[in-house]
């Protein structure tokens, strides 16, 4: 019998990496964004995704707070307007010249 596989590693393509970093910095500003590029241990159901199609995972700051799964974290409300401008800013980017009308 196989091991069953919970999470696949969760590989970021490197084009949209760097389309979704850039797409970041525009709403945050230079040198606001960390371009992480050592590998990081834990998973990701997303990863499931990626295998698929070509993208990339994002991490939205929070702030100082407890861990992510921790029972003491406090999600940072005040960062939801900066996670959503950075996905308008992918959409706009990746949509064509003159969409829209």
């Amino acid at each position: 019998m196989q091991p069953r596989i919970y999470f696949a590693p969760l590989y970021n393509n490197p084009e949209k990496s760097i389309f979704a970093a850039d797409a970041a910095e525009m709403v945050m500003g230079a040198g606001k964004v960390a371009r992480i590029t050592t590998p990081v241990m834990g998973s990701e159901d997303f990863s499931f995704m990626l295998e698929r199609v070509p993208g990339a995972y994002l991490r939205v700051g929070n702030g100082e707070s407890a861990p992510l799964h921790n029972p003491s974290y406090d999600f940072n409300d005040a960062s939801i307007p900066y996670g959503a401008a950075i996905l308008a800013s992918l959409v706009e980017r990746t949509l064509p010249v003159g969409y829209g009308g």
